[in-house]
């Protein structure tokens, strides 16, 4: 029998696919709470505040999360993205002045009720979109702590200390 997607025997036994599924929601939720609580300690107005890991687990898990790529379009043609990412600008290029639409694009993308994942270069843009987006009434606004590219070493050079290309997760370059 088909149950929620999942697959229950006749004699009500649970099936190995519904424990792996019980075992990711379980994950997700503790990844969640964790990164509220970075959020708690922190004084933020968004939900949560998560590693690159932790956003790609979420990611990976959590088929309804959408990670929200802020960064220019430059930024994607030069340094790359992560494949599947929803793209909207925070700010333009060259200007850098601050997307008027930005709430107007995303809520044509996605429902309110969406669980969100914030990325930029550093954190620091997805920060302010992340409470943009929750002051706008988006639940479930996480950000993604270090960004694509991460914080800047001793050298000033990004992708040596954390961020997600630093983590060795999923992107590409086009």
């Amino acid at each position: 029998m088909e149950k929620f997607g999942l697959t229950v025997t006749s004699g009500g036994t649970i099936t190995t696919d519904f424990l792996c599924y019980l075992m990711a929601m379980s994950k997700i939720s503790e990844i969640l709470k964790l990164a509220q609580q970075r959020a708690t300690d922190s004084g933020l107005s968004y939900d949560g505040a998560l590693t690159p890991v932790e956003a790609h687990d979420v990611l990976k898990e959590a088929g309804a999360a959408v990670l929200v790529d802020v960064r220019t379009q430059a930024e994607l043609d030069w340094v790359g993205g992560v494949p599947g990412a929803l793209h909207i600008e925070w700010q333009g290029y060259p200007a850098h002045t601050q997307n008027p639409n930005f709430i107007h694009q995303l809520r044509q993308a996605v429902p309110e009720d969406a669980l969100l994942l914030f990325m930029c270069r550093s954190g620091a843009r997805s920060h302010a979109a992340a409470t943009a987006a929750s002051a706008a009434g988006f639940g479930g606004c996480y950000n993604v702590l270090h960004g694509f590219e991460g914080d800047r070493d001793a050298q000033g050079h990004r992708n040596h200390l954390n961020g997600w290309r630093f983590s060795g997760l999923p992107w590409r370059q086009s």
